[in-house]
């Protein structure tokens, strides 16, 4: 299980990230959600990005943490 990192750290890499796959508004108010991992890909850049089962969107390594 993954948790997505809280709203602050979201809306942080919101607003900073400036390259492939930006979140999405609706994707901040699934913070503090725990999802499986349905998959895991590689942007060309060597960014890890995951797809969550019943969360929206791709999600970055770095919006996310393993689950307690």
């Amino acid at each position: 299980m993954i948790r997505v990192a809280d709203r602050p750290v979201l809306e942080r890499f919101r607003s900073e990230w400036k390259f492939h796959n930006p979140l999405s508004i609706e994707q901040l108010d699934f913070s503090n959600r725990e999802a499986k991992v349905s998959s895991v890909g590689f942007y060309h850049g060597g960014d890890v990005l995951y797809a969550l089962e019943g969360l929206p969107g791709v999600w970055h390594e770095t919006c996310l943490a393993r689950a307690s």
